[in-house]
This record gives C-alpha cells, structure tokens and sequence, in this order.
C-alpha cells in the first residue's frame, strides 16, 4: 500500500471511529460494543462539533493526490467523498430540529436498545442501566431542538404529530415492571436472585427517569408543540423547502433529476403496470375495471389473514420456498442468516407492513425481517411473495449480508446505504420472482403487480407532496384508485412519504436502472449472458451510486 493509500485508509478509519463515538447506539447496532453505557448527544451544539470534524476530514481527504492511488482505491475516495458531502449537505437544513415523528422518531429509539444491546450478564445490565440513566439529558436535549424547530419554521404535519402521542402515552404509562424494556430480564438466564435484585435496579430507573422523560415529551407535544404544527405536509412548506427537496431527491436518486421528469416517469409507469394488471384481472375471470378488481381485494375477507398464527405460517412457508429457489440465480449465498420478527406493539399501528434490520459483521444476532401483525385485515395474503423477496431473500438480506462480507472494502464501504442502489435492488429482486417461478399462484402474480404498482405511484405522489403541493388527501386517493391495499395500509404509506421526503423515489428509479443494465448485458452478450454473472457484478462491490454501477457493469462488458 502506498504511502497515499495509508493515509486514505487511516482517514477511514478515524471517521468511522468518530462515527461509532458520536453515535452510540449504532455502534451497538453494528457489534461495536465498547459505548453500549452511552447514550448519543443530541444537543444543536454536538451537531455543530460533528459538522466541524466532518468538514476537517473532507479537507483532509481534497488535499491527498489521488491521481497517485489505485483503481480500486480512487473508487474508494470517490465513494468516501461522496458519503461526507452528502452528510455536511444535510447539516444545511437542521434535521435535528425535527426530531419527532410517528415512524422514525427519537423516541422510538431507545425500546429499540433491547433488540441489538447485550444482555447476558451483569456487567451487560450495569452498562444498559447506565444508557437509560442518560435518558434524561436526552430528552432535555430533543425538547431544546423542538423549540428550536418552532422557531426556525421547521415543524412537523400537524396530522403526523397526532399519531406520535399515542406511541408516547404508551411509552409513558403503565407499570414499570410490566414495560418493554424488562423483557430482557424477563428472558436471561441469570439466577433468580440475579433477576430480582437487578429488576428492582431497572424497575426503579424507568419509573424516575425513563417514564417521567416520555411523560415530558408528552406534554410539550400536547401542549406547546402540537398548536404550532403546520396544516401542510409537503417539505415545500420549510425554510429552504425547494432547496431541500433538490438535495434529498439527487442524495436518493441521482444527481440532475428534477421533480417533474420523476412524476412524469411514475405517471408513464403506473400506466403501463395498469395494462399489466388488466390483463392478469381478465384471465382471472373477473367482470369489471382494475379498479373494481382492486376494491374486490380489498373488500373480500378471504384475501386476509384470519389469525396471526395463520400469517405467520404463511411468511415462513414463503421465506423458506425462496432460500431453496435464490441460490441458482447467484455465485454466492450470504452466510447471516435472516429471520421473522414481528413489529413491537407500542409502533405497530404506524409501521409499514414489513421492514428488513440487517445483521452487525460480527454475527453476534441474525438479520431481522419485520413483519407487522397489526390490524390483520389490513394483511392481504397476496402481498407475501413479492414483499418477502423485497425484505429477504433474495432482496434486502442477501445483498446487504453479501456486502459486509467484502473485506476486501473499507468498512465504510461494506455498510454504505446508497438508497437508489438497495432499494432498486429489493424492487429488482420482486422481478426475479418471476425466474424463480415464486408466482405460480395468479393471486401471488397481482400482488407483484401491486407492488411494482405501489412504488410508481411512489414517484407521483412523493413529488405531488414535496414540489406540487399536494395535500394528503390527494395523495391518497391517486393511490387507492391504482392500488388493491387497503385504506389503513394506503394512509400510512402517505405519512411515511410526508416524514422521509424522497426516499420513496429510489424504489423504482433504481430498479429500472438495474433492469435497462441487465437488458443491455443481455442484448451484448446473448447466448454468452449468464444471470448469475450479472449479479456478481452488481453485487461484488456493495452499494454504489447508480452512475458508479453503470461503469462497472460497461466495463465488465468491453472485458467479456
């Protein structure tokens, strides 16, 4: 390794330090456990101080000669540069002044501890009690950033906040000994003097600081924040909102791309999907619209789960179908494994209907595919396939467990979060479903219909909301009249729109990049093009941005 290579190397290095420093939490999330008694500093000045050394480390990275490293290294810096501009552009519109909302928001965070912190022994518990005590200045700090946020202008959708109080009363009431962050006790395998005398320690630190902290956000959402909400809900609506919306549509697509060519390319989309659907609806024999058909959907008991018992089943049946079918379409097979996980209680109502949490690098805990349980005639049985070739296999979990076992790469590199490239790859992976003959059932074929449907209308009412100035209720009706889910299922989409603004535009933006590659390997390479080949190139470098793909997939062409 050259001497300029070292330097990069040790600059990645000591940003990911500052990452799993500045970062607890996720340090924890990622296996790094010697931070697992700390808490993240949420104040605006910690925000500042992190910005600086963010600043400092792209300076640093500007002034190395990178005409002097190697191919793969100057990939490297073009990757590493790209992560640290797009993060100091965000600090530009003071996301911590937004702190809460009903899908992401901070507090949700913290019950989230007992999924990935661990809890073995009784230095585990002394480091965890540790984490919650600074609860405290935690939420001391978010009602600061609040006010703030009213200050600024920046607020959140009076309809959205609505939603938050209920998941802070349920954080915030009840019995100490009965909440959520017992279970692990609850679970261990500690003596029962152990578990007694430390669930007296914890009962005791969520009665004084965990609840009364909760109960403070409460009332200040209740009481102050939730008048000064806004009517809105596109971001339009924000200081710098234009601006705004620009950065977030090049960070989640690609750079160039306005809102209107997206919402022309999601109405074009959604059009021809129509056909598709139309076609498959008359072979089922049905009289009447797509729009019919998808009100049939929606309305007859028999596309639904009767029990949770019976989903279950169904999700494992699918999932364990789709790890015998995935291996002869790949080179490589990851070696986390993934498992079903049900969405907790207290966020189930606003959650989407499944979400993939991958595994840290050190296999400490398997990848989790979410699945929600709520509300099950909200459920469709036609929906599994395609959402668990999105969430698992061969989607999510195969493509981001194949990344961490690059280490060939930087670490940067292996968890990068190219949101165009994984979400673009989850889309793509419904279409394998296809190859893998995972639709023989014609319901199973709609709901991937459905699906691919879910995310052109994506690409409209994303930008409805955020550059035409759409209200919610338009957003939703664009997407009832195209989509067969239901009503409850369609309004959380929206909400999830109005709190991630531009993430829903890399599904499909991404996956018809993937699928115009694959048609030119095929068209250039004919009897030659082998599927497994193509995977191996989209897949051998981790997430990358869309133009960056491009040029290894023509460059693996002018070779073969």
């Amino acid at each position: 390794m050259s001497d300029v290579s070292q330097q990069m190397h040790d600059l990645f290095e000591r940003h990911h330090q500052f990452r799993m420093e500045s970062s607890p939490e996720f340090a924890t999330y990622e296996g790094d456990h010697r931070y697992n008694d700390r808490l993240s500093d949420l104040s605006a000045a910690a925000h500042q101080r992190q910005l600086k050394t963010l600043q400092g480390f792209y300076s640093e990275l500007k002034a190395l000669p990178v005409e002097q490293l190697s191919s793969e290294d100057q990939l490297n810096y073009e990757m590493f540069e790209l992560m640290l501009s797009e993060s100091i552009a965000d600090y530009r519109f003071c996301p911590w002044e937004m702190p809460l909302n009903q899908m992401t928001g901070y507090h949700l965070s913290l019950p989230q501890l007992i999924d990935f912190q661990p809890l073995s022994s009784e230095s585990d518990y002394a480091a965890y009690f540790q984490r919650l005590r600074g609860f405290e200045q935690q939420v001391s700090d978010v009602l600061d950033n609040l006010r703030a946020g009213m200050q600024s202008g920046r607020v959140q959708p009076r309809h959205l906040m609505e939603q938050v109080l209920p998941q802070l009363d349920q954080l915030m009431s009840g019995k100490a000994e009965d909440s959520v962050w017992m279970l692990p006790l609850q679970k261990s395998n500690l003596s029962a003097d152990s578990r007694e005398r430390l669930g007296r320690e914890l009962a005791q630190i969520i009665a004084e600081v965990v609840q009364p902290g909760y109960q403070a956000l409460y009332n200040f959402v209740r009481d102050q924040y939730l008048p000064a909400c806004r009517e809105s809900v596109g971001v339009w609506d924000l200081p710098e909102g234009e601006a705004f919306y620009e950065h977030l549509i090049a960070m989640y697509t690609e750079p160039g791309r306005s809102a209107d060519e997206i919402h022309e390319i999601g109405l074009q989309e959604v059009a021809r999907i129509h056909k598709a659907k139309e076609a498959l609806k008359n072979q089922l024999g049905f009289d009447g619209s797509v729009e019919d058909f998808n009100q049939h959907l929606r309305s007859q008991p028999q596309f639904y789960f009767e029990s949770v018992d019976e989903l279950w089943a169904t999700y494992e049946a699918v999932m364990a179908e789709a790890y015998i079918k995935t291996p002869a379409l790949f080179h490589r097979m990851p070696a986390a494994p993934c498992v079903l996980k049900a969405v907790e209680d207290y966020k189930a109502k606003s959650a989407p209907q499944a979400y993939y949490m991958p595994a840290p690098e050190d296999g400490s805990r398997p990848g989790y595919y979410y699945i929600n349980t709520y509300d099950l005639s909200s459920r469709p049985r036609y929906a599994v396939t395609a959402l668990t070739l999105h969430e698992a296999i061969p989607g999510h979990h195969l493509q981001i467990a194949l990344a961490q076992e690059l280490h060939n790469l930087p670490y940067f590199r292996r968890h990068m979060h190219v949101t165009a490239y994984i979400e673009g790859w989850g889309l793509y992976s419904e279409y394998l479903g296809y190859e893998m003959d995972m639709y023989q059932d014609p319901y199973q074929h709609y709901g991937a219909l459905g699906f691919e449907m879910w995310r052109a209308c994506r690409l409209v009412v994303d930008t409805g909301l955020h550059a035409k100035k759409w209200s919610r209720q338009q957003a939703i009706d664009f997407m009832k009249h195209h989509m067969a889910n239901s009503e409850h299922d369609i309004a959380a989409e929206v909400d999830r729109y109005m709190i991630l603004p531009g993430q829903a535009l890399s599904y499909k933006i991404g996956e018809l990049k993937l699928r115009a590659l694959r048609q030119q390997a095929e068209s250039q390479l004919g009897q030659q093009f082998d599927l497994r080949d193509f995977h191996d190139v989209v897949l051998r470098n981790g997430a990358v941005p869309l133009a960056v793909l491009g040029e290894q997939v023509e460059h693996w062409l002018q070779k073969a």
